[in-house]
């Protein structure tokens, strides 16, 4: 085995891992990711989720720092700096190849800058690319559909809601017009033309395929239905915990948004297969390390505490969500191998970083894999923190999970940020999070000597959305996923829980996380 030249990694937004072949699945086809787990990389299969959702877990790896314990949602700070801004003082090349519009929004805007060259393929979910329906689109490639606020208006009354792509999709007139498509097509023009350039490079290719819209040409449209629809198509989901339990969403609705998600899978799958081709025509196997990840995976109906889930509601992360696939190639390794190591995405950003020796400024909190691809080590790492901003805080094991919820109101809470921006949701009618007021403060991150923001939240004032989606008060799990899997048993009010509990406070101690958050769970 040789230590790579450069590396590439691919993050496929809302991929389930238990959905792919290669780790057990068998509902949906996924033979190029199958192909590359196979004959090219390592499989990790004890993989989890850090910070949530979208933007904190793109913080995870590209800064290689937790952020839900200190915000919800946003840029990059003052006190870090991303991995590319690292990688340019070692004089290694960078690209970013994305169609995810978050990180061209206010809350996601400036981890692209430090990229020796990007691509932002447009049209994706909510890309504010075209202000107008095409007057000339007849229904293809694209099926007719609903409208992506079918579920706000059905719930809660909403009449209208601007959703981009409901405009963008009648621009469509081929498969290689969709967003995922192009992206993967320009990633692997830059492999084909670029890298015979440089002798150290960096390729990120963030792709928002399979995340929603869940909307295909064909042939992927339809492919996994099993049962006439003439309706409008469902493309986009509902966010609710319990769908069909309430009586809110209809097993025929279930079923046909399930398969639209499938075909989803599947055309990515087959776009990826661009990336592996060139790596073979190119011989890139031979000094490069190829690493496939996602943020988190979709719930899709999975059921836990006897009630369906669907998006990403106020839940635990459970283990659909929550536990993630992690692929690997290393120069020199054989294909099919198995990593057992519990990993999570901080590990990450240590990963690269190793890779190219480089120094990095801020407080971190991943440990590279290197050792576990090189035989030297069969373990990083003796705990796993993850969890939402304001919600559940998780801390994993490899063996047992536990999620601890608040303690009574979920206060005190607090934000700690210099640039004051988080997912912004005016396209679905609900107000932006206010400016620090007078009870602000400056404070320090850990590490750092920059002062920072810090906004106190109490009983009544408007929080960043994902801390009021959550009902973890009073409410706390732990499973073991050894021999519970489906996370139907919680053994909270077993004496083992005291266990997780002592190693979740150890785990807040070493991140030196908010004292507010020790208060708001009820800890020591």
């Amino acid at each position: 085995m040789s230590e790579p030249s450069n590396v590439a990694v691919v993050l496929l937004d809302s991929l389930n891992r238990h959905m792919l072949g290669s780790y057990g699945g068998t509902e949906f086809e996924t033979p190029n990711l199958d192909r590359f787990a196979s004959e090219r990389a390592t499989r990790f299969t004890r993989h989890v989720t850090g910070s949530l959702p979208c933007m904190p877990a793109r913080h995870d790896i590209l800064c290689g720092a937790l952020d839900f314990l200190w915000k919800p949602w946003g840029s990059v700070e003052l006190w870090e700096e991303t991995i590319t801004r690292v990688l340019r003082r070692q004089g290694v090349t960078t690209a970013l190849f994305t169609d995810h519009p978050h990180l061209f929004e206010t809350g996601g805007e400036n981890y692209h800058t430090d990229f020796h060259c990007w691509d932002y393929l447009r049209g994706h979910e909510g890309d504010p690319w075209r202000t107008y329906y095409d007057p000339s689109w007849a229904g293809t490639p694209t099926m007719p559909a609903r409208k992506g606020g079918w579920w706000w208006s059905k719930m809660w009354g909403i009449k209208e809601m601007d959703r981009a792509y409901d405009r963008s999709r009648t621009f469509f007139r081929a498969e290689e017009d969709y967003p995922g498509p192009m992206t993967m097509s320009s990633a692997a023009r830059f492999l084909a033309e670029d890298t015979p350039h440089h002798d150290r490079w960096f390729m990120f290719v963030d792709e928002f395929d399979p995340h929603e819209p869940f909307d295909t040409p064909a042939p992927w449209a339809g492919r996994y239905h099993d049962e006439p629809w003439d309706e409008e198509w469902i493309i986009w989901p509902p966010y609710i915990d319990g769908g069909i339990a309430s009586g809110n969403f209809s097993e025929r609705e279930a079923r046909h948004l399930r398969g639209n998600y499938g075909a989803k899978l599947s055309m990515i799958d087959h776009w990826f297969g661009q990336i592996l081709n060139r790596f073979d025509e190119q011989n890139l196997w031979d000094d490069t390390a190829l690493i496939v990840c996602t943020d988190h995976g979709h719930y899709l109906g999975d059921e836990r505490e006897g009630r369906d889930i669907w998006g990403k509601p106020g839940v635990p992360q459970y283990e659909p969500l929550g536990h993630t696939p992690l692929l690997m190639s290393w120069p020199g390794k054989p294909g099919g191998e198995v990593c057992d190591a519990l990993t999570t995405n901080v590990d990450i950003f240590a990963t690269v970083a190793d890779i190219f020796d480089a120094e990095v400024m801020q407080t971190t909190h991943g440990r590279s894999m290197v050792p576990l691809l090189a035989g030297e080590a069969d373990s990083i790492r003796e705990w796993a923190l993850g969890g939402v901003f304001g919600g559940w805080v998780q801390i994993n094991d490899g063996q047992r999970k536990y999620a601890r919820g608040a303690s009574g109101e979920n206060f005190p809470l607090s934000m700690w940020s210099n640039r004051w921006s988080t997912m912004p949701f005016g396209d679905i009618g609900m107000p932006g999070l206010p400016p620090p007021d007078h009870r602000a403060w400056l404070d320090r991150m850990p590490g750092s000597e920059v002062p920072v923001i810090r906004q106190p939240y109490e009983p009544g004032d408007t929080l960043p959305l994902w801390a009021t989606t959550n009902a973890c008060n009073d409410r706390h799990f732990l499973f073991d996923l050894d021999v519970d899997p489906s996370e139907q048993e919680n053994r909270s009010s077993e004496s083992s829980a005291d266990e997780m509990l002592d190693l979740l406070c150890t785990a807040l101690n070493e991140v030196d996380a908010p004292d507010d958050q020790f208060a708001r769970l009820g800890l020591k």
